[in-house]
């Protein structure tokens, strides 16, 4: 869902995220297609790939962490594995 309080993406953005969509969670490996989480609001070349209880679940990103704790994944390994697998 687009924000109201950001620019729409450009094409080559929105292609990113089309990607990164497209891809199984980076926290869990759960089939995609995935939420895409920006780390913060706009950049879309850093986003990556998370199932809903990954992202917005009460032990996701944007509740506990647990769900991120337990399987030892910081926000920037999530970055750079995204980005491995995106390219790679």
């Amino acid at each position: 869902m687009q924000s109201k309080n950001k620019p729409k993406p450009t094409k080559a953005e929105a292609e990113h995220i089309a990607r990164v969509a497209a891809m199984n969670c980076i926290v869990c490996d759960a089939p995609g297609p995935s939420e895409v989480h920006e780390p913060e609001q706009g950049l879309w070349f850093a986003s990556m790939p998370l199932c809903a209880a990954c992202h917005r679940g009460p032990e996701g990103w944007h509740g506990t962490r647990l769900r991120w704790k337990l399987r030892k994944v910081s926000e920037l390994e999530a970055i750079n594995e995204t980005v491995r697998q995106a390219c790679g």
